[in-house]
């Protein structure tokens, strides 16, 4: 299906219209003030870009009635001459002037930038130096391969340059690893008002203009790493192949075994909604429900989010309830010591009281201890994970692919490795005997029959 869109001014009505696939409808219809695209190449970015900005520039105020005429419009990606390739000659054949039909007063060449009929202006822009985009104010910026500027274009230039009138921002890339990109990503496919921030992410075959033949063909000639990030958008940031995909074994596991529960705790975020900066650095805390025996580990449940402080104690006390463990742990620190408090309430409350286990790294980095109690069992096929099933599915898809994807990742300082880590611990909690009561020969007795020794 494809919509077209037309632009109007209030000054003028030009019959200008382009058409928008499926996927860049969804990204163009979205209400969010910043919008994160996360899509492969040839998906039609820089067009949607195009069309954005030439919108966004056509409004001579906002919803908030602010003038806007004397706020600029910049496309902006890593280097001038990047931007000028990209966006510069398709700015000027979209927009065309005025005396083509078009919305473009005037083209000026000298440093890319056109003045439309209403009187705003739209700029090209470099990233590579940041400088140049200080000092004017913006109601509406586009950032295109995100990936590959500084972060502080964002967090100090631009985004302050938007306050006054509450500008609008779209950010548009292919992945480059699990970097700054990743977290913005992140960040906002989780942020919880859909109004203010909002993520998309598209493969190549999304954009149906382009032949299926063709991203066959890549697939076959281009490596898997290269695929994955150019065609399918994939943010895989290439562990070292330590925990391996195919030593998962997801089959149920019904033997006998006691159940444990390690918890590992991240930063805790402010009560209520969350903030961005909350979002964009905090990790997940994770709550790992393992089953174990002499013949391994079983994974039943990973839970994970995050959750202030109160909620987290609630999250561990409703896994208590309802595995009932035979020890259960949290490691230790000052996310630790803020949890005990409010789990003492929740035992109270329940009327159930367990005591918990201080979980700790033993002077041991964190990379050395999760493959100390995962590499080997992994290996030897001595980890079991619970099939995915419907209700294990989350807003981020399964816990079972979170997992595996973490120990892809591993060790890796862009990734997370919540999940991985708290599973690592129940290496420090299981006491799991690996003889029989049956075996022990018992050949004792009693020196004095009546004494009994």
């Amino acid at each position: 299906m494809r919509r077209t869109v037309a632009l109007e001014t209030r000054k003028s009505k030009p019959d200008m219209e382009w058409a928008l696939h499926d996927a860049q409808l969804e990204v163009y219809d979205s209400p969010a003030r910043f919008k994160v695209v996360v899509a492969g190449r040839r998906f039609g970015k820089s067009w949607l870009a195009c069309i954005c900005l030439l919108q966004e520039a056509l409004k001579n105020t906002n919803e908030y009635d602010d003038d806007l005429s004397l706020e600029n419009v910049y496309y902006v990606a890593p280097t001038f001459e990047q931007a000028k390739r990209i966006m510069w000659p398709m700015l000027k054949k979209m927009g065309k002037l005025k005396i083509e039909g078009g919305v473009i007063q005037q083209v000026l060449e000298k440093d890319c930038s056109v003045i439309l009929l209403n009187g705003r202006k739209i700029s090209i822009k470099g990233a590579d130096d940041p400088d140049s985009l200080r000092g004017v104010g913006l109601n509406y910026v586009v950032m295109d391969e995100y990936a590959f500027m500084k972060p502080k274009v964002w967090d100090m230039i631009l985004e302050p340059a938007l306050a006054r009138t509450r500008g609008k921002a779209l950010f548009i890339g292919t992945p480059e690893g699990k970097n700054h990109f990743y977290d913005l990503y992140m960040m906002a496919k989780s942020y919880p008002d859909k109004t203010e921030w909002d993520a998309f992410h598209f493969k190549t075959i999304d954009n149906p203009t382009i032949p299926k033949e063709e991203t066959s063909r890549a697939k076959r000639t281009k490596s898997a790493d290269v695929f994955k990030q150019e065609y399918e958008a994939s943010f895989d940031a290439g562990g070292k192949g330590i925990l391996k995909t195919e030593w998962w074994k997801f089959e149920y596991k019904k033997d006998e075994g006691e159940y444990y529960i390690a918890v590992d705790l991240a930063g805790f975020s402010n009560e209520g909604t969350p903030k961005k900066k909350d979002l964009k650095r905090l990790d997940d805390h994770a709550i790992v429900v393992v089953k174990a025996g002499t013949w391994g580990w079983y994974v039943e449940k990973i839970i994970s989010g995050q959750w202030n402080v109160r909620a987290t104690a609630l999250e561990i006390m409703n896994a208590y309830r309802k595995f009932r463990p035979i020890k259960l742990g949290i490691e230790k620190g000052i996310a630790q010591q803020a949890v005990i408090p409010y789990l003492e309430d929740e035992m109270k409350r329940f009327n159930i009281y367990f005591p918990v286990h201080e979980l700790s790294h033993g002077g041991n980095k964190k990379e050395e201890r999760i493959l100390w109690a995962l590499q080997g069992r992994l290996e030897k096929g001595r980890i079991f994970v619970k099939p995915e099933e419907e209700e294990d599915w989350g807003k981020d898809g399964t816990w079972q692919r979170k997992l595996v994807e973490q120990a892809n990742d591993f060790p890796s300082s862009i990734t997370h490795d919540d999940c991985i880590d708290a599973l690592a611990y129940i290496d420090q909690l299981a006491d799991v005997p690996y003889f029989s009561t049956a075996d022990i020969i018992d050949n004792w007795e009693p020196l004095d029959l009546v004494a009994g020794f």
